[in-house]
Order: structure tokens, then sequence, then C-alpha cells
């Protein structure tokens, strides 16, 4: 039986793994609604929901597949709850639609994907980190996205809140982008008392009926929420439109609205990105890498300065808006970036196009199915340092 405080924390110190302490990280920032479908290795997230969500007030739906669990967590939101739908591979392709649908509709929620490898049915049960592109385009149109990749358990956690928290703050859908190594892995997980913990409230409107519109904007390009229920009339669609909410099929409306919509991400990317930054000022090598691969470059980077190199950890923890200023500043005065990733080269292409040929920028691939060898991402800083 597993007990929690009245706001549903459960605190204290625990041995859990990613996906249980991703769980724990939603409960704890507020979700009270999820909707999923069974796929590998994310299952385990809405299995422990499913337990301990009837102890603090909530729901948990199993649909019949993921395109019907990723629309539902959106009518959720709209009925004043907070809400987000866990997957992997093939069940993130299915929820591409309504990430698209969420961004237009600007619906704050949380998807989360445990990387396996791919494509297809792929690996189902080993690692992958070949889903990175994807997370930022994979629904058709102009758009920006907000995307944050855990190392740890930990990190499973605090980053759930956080991802919840960016997601009311600029009412967007943000991607928890994990892996089957985080997910699956055990560790000691600290989990805060619920007065310590920050939460970001739902930007809910205090106008009046009359004086409402669903997507007017006031000083801040994120609009006020209304949920079905509070006495508002206001109009939702995935179609091009005005303030009021209501389709505005021309040019104009059009360039407004997706203006605004990359705006509000792209003019706060110094807000939302956090990164793990570690002898950068004197660094002639930066080693560039996120999610498990960060933890296995940990090493490979202690190795190298055991030799005498100078090296530098960047670790991306949010990938999405990607740190372009950081590349921009590193490239003009380091001599190389080595990309270790769990596909055959993905955000490595990101890092080429901010470094703009002022540095080399070296690709450690790996196609999945388990992780680097510390000794091959070594190998690579070694020759980034010749």
């Amino acid at each position: 039986m597993i007990t929690a405080d009245p706001k549903g924390v459960l605190t204290g110190a625990h041995f859990i793994d990613g996906d249980q302490a991703c769980t724990e990280g939603c409960l704890a920032a507020g979700a009270r609604f999820a909707a999923g479908y069974p796929i590998t290795p994310s299952t385990e997230v809405v299995e422990r929901f499913a337990r301990r969500i009837p102890t603090v007030g909530g729901r948990f739906i199993q649909m019949e597949d993921e395109l019907a669990s990723s629309i539902a967590i959106l009518g959720a939101v709209w009925g004043g709850a907070k809400a987000f739908t866990v997957t992997s591979g093939p069940g993130f392709s299915l929820m591409m639609e309504h990430l698209g649908l969420a961004v237009m509709t600007e619906t704050p929620c949380v998807i989360v994907n445990v990387q396996r490898g791919g494509p297809s049915t792929g690996l189902p049960t080993l690692p992958g980190q070949a889903d990175m592109m994807q997370a930022r385009w994979g629904s058709h149109g102009d758009y920006e996205i907000i995307a944050l990749s855990p190392q740890s358990p930990q990190e499973c956690f605090d980053l759930s809140i956080t991802a919840f928290n960016l997601s009311e703050q600029f009412r967007v859908p943000v991607l928890f982008m994990m892996d089957e190594v985080v997910g699956h892995m055990t560790e000691k997980v600290i989990i805060p008392p619920a007065e310590e913990i920050e939460i970001y409230p739902r930007r809910l409107t205090v106008k009046p009926p009359e004086e409402y519109l669903p997507y007017a904007v006031d000083g801040d390009l994120v609009p006020e929420m209304v949920h079905a229920g509070m006495g508002y009339r206001f109009h939702i669609t995935g179609l091009t439109h005005d303030e009021r909410g209501y389709p505005a099929m021309n040019p104009e409306a059009q360039d407004k609205l997706i203006r605004r919509l990359k705006d509000k991400i792209l003019e706060n990317a110094d807000r939302i990105i956090t990164l793990e930054e570690e002898g950068l000022d004197s660094a002639d090598v930066v080693v560039v890498s996120y999610g498990i691969t960060a933890r296995v470059a940990q090493r490979a980077i202690e190795l190298a300065r055991a030799k005498g190199l100078k090296v530098g950890k960047l670790r991306l923890v949010t990938v999405w808006p990607f740190p372009e200023q950081k590349i921009r500043d590193l490239a003009g005065r380091v001599r190389a970036f080595v990309v270790p990733e769990l596909n055959l080269g993905q955000i490595v292409r990101e890092v080429e196009r901010c470094a703009a040929g002022q540095a080399r920028v070296i690709s450690v691939p790996h196609a999945g199915g388990s992780v680097h060898r510390p000794e091959q991402i070594l190998e690579r800083i070694e020759e980034a340092a010749k």
C-alpha cells in the first residue's frame, strides 16, 4: 500500500525506477488525469498512476490506442484537469496529430515518451534516443515545442514537475523525453514535502465573461484560460483562429497567430532552457550529450581529463528549444564538439548548424539497443583534441 499526504506527494527517500519517479513527479505537479495505452517501456508510469490516483482524487483511463489517449488528455485539460499521457516509439508517432492540435489550441499538457530502439516495433525492451527530431518536427506546420531529457530517476521526478510548470506557464504541450535505461533504472529519489515544491498555477482569467477573449494577449504572448463550466463562452478549434477562437481563414490571421505561437517560446528561451555546464571556460573540446548518454559521457570526460585533455561538459536538460546561442558562443573559442547519442545523428545536426564551421563537430553515433562504452566516446574526444 502506497500512502501519501493529502496533496498526493509521497515524501522522503525512495528506491524507485525512473518510470515510477516520473509518476510521482506528475502527481506532485498536480496531475489528476492520465490516459494511456500499454506499451513497453513506458507502461509502468501509468500502472503506478492507476494505483495512486484513487487515493488523491483523479482518474486514469486505459484508452483503445494512443491516438485516443492523446485526445482524451486535451479534453480533460479544457474540463479543468492537469493531464498527461505516456507512450513510446510507435505510440509517439500516433500522437503527433494531437500534439499539433495542442500547440494550435494552446492546451497545456505533458506527453511522456520513454524512448526505445526503432523504427516501427524496433526494440521494445531496449534503449534508443532516435525520437529527438520527431519531438521537434513530428507534427506538421510551423511551431515551437519544449522538450526535456532526464538522466536519472531523481530527474524523472524533478523534471516532471518542471514539465508541468512550463506547460502551464506558456500554454504549450511539453514533451518529456526519457529513455528505456533511465525509465528502468532504480536509484534513490528524494521527494520533498508538498509545501517545498513550486507549482506554476493555471493561467485562469479574472475578467468577466463579457470582456474575455480566449486568445487575446495583454502585455504577454500567452493568453489566459477558462474551463468548461466556468460560465464563459469560448470556441476551441485547430483551424487558424482569431482572438475569439473563431476560424479566420486568411493569410493575415495565419501570420499573426503562428508568429505568436513561436515567439512565446523563442522570446522566453533563456527562461526555459536548462543546461548542466562543467569545465567550459578552459575547454578545448566540449562533449554535448543528453539523457542516459550523458551519464556514459561523464565517465569518458573523466578518463580524458586524467590524460590531461581539457574537456568540458554541456548536458542538454532542455533539448528543445535548442541552446543555439550557447553553442555559438562556445564555437568561437573551442576546438571541437563531440556529440554522442543513441541514434545515427540527430542533435549533432543542430550542433553543426549552430557551430557554423567555427569548430569541428564530431558525431559518436549508436543505433540503440545498448548504451555507448565510455571508451568509444573517449576515442572521439582524443581525436577532437589533436
